[in-house]
């Protein structure tokens, strides 16, 4: 393990520690973070489901949900009903694919006005990373990313 995660008032408890035994920080994580997200964000790590394979890939981006991207992106849109009426699809076929885009790390979702859920683009980037020799079909780590 090249890091550690825990509260603040650990790592505060840890701080203190090795300030009064320098040897008990030896061999053990330099880095700390608040949670394995946290980690995994910092660290360039794909989250768990965030690999997929390259198939599901191609079609979590196809035309229409790019639209959608676009859509998010220029008219940001209140609610889930909002996005679909806006699009022309769905509201069902718009919350299964904001779902997978939420899983990918490329949207959020926000609390809207009571049931309401308001979609948000988190990422208009995103880095593929394509394992060649895993052994189990290709994989694709997917790492979305903030414009820069």
């Amino acid at each position: 393990m090249t890091y550690r995660t825990g509260t603040i008032g650990q790592f505060m408890a840890w701080t203190k520690q090795v300030i009064r035994d320098p040897q008990a920080a030896k061999g053990k994580p330099k880095r700390w973070f608040d949670s394995e997200v946290t980690a995994r964000a910092a660290l360039g790590r794909p989250s768990p489901g965030r690999e997929v394979s390259p198939e599901a890939m191609v079609k979590l981006l196809s035309p229409g949900n790019l639209r959608l991207l676009q859509i998010l992106a220029k008219k940001r849109p209140r609610s889930v009903q909002e996005l679909a009426d806006l699009a022309g699809r769905k509201q069902a076929s718009v919350s299964r694919t904001l779902r997978r885009l939420a899983e990918a790390g490329i949207v959020a979702m926000t609390r809207g006005r009571g049931r309401e859920r308001r979609p948000e683009l988190v990422a208009t980037r995103v880095q593929l990373e394509i394992d060649l020799t895993a052994k189990k079909g290709r994989r694709i780590a997917v790492r979305p990313r903030a414009a820069a």
